[in-house]
């Protein structure tokens, strides 16, 4: 199978036999609804200044991330 990939339409080709491609179609519009619902996030007065205080807080050591990212996977 392959699969091809442009960045200015973000359109995806599958190769599919007729009967199959509006199923396709159907599966990821109602993939891509979740996602799109998620795009903008609305937050009260009070929980944005909570929100912009958890951003200026002072970056940590995540030691435990850092191992798992050094470690080799699965795959390797």
């Amino acid at each position: 199978m392959t699969i091809s990939t442009t960045a200015e339409s973000e359109r995806t080709d599958v190769p599919a036999d007729t009967p199959v491609k509006p199923l396709l179609q159907e599966t990821a519009h109602a993939a891509y609804q979740p996602l799109a619902d998620r795009l903008r996030f609305e937050l009260t007065p009070k929980n944005w200044d909570a929100f912009q205080r958890a951003l200026d807080q002072p970056l940590t050591a995540k030691t435990k991330l850092r191992k798992l990212l050094n470690e080799p996977g699965l795959l390797d």
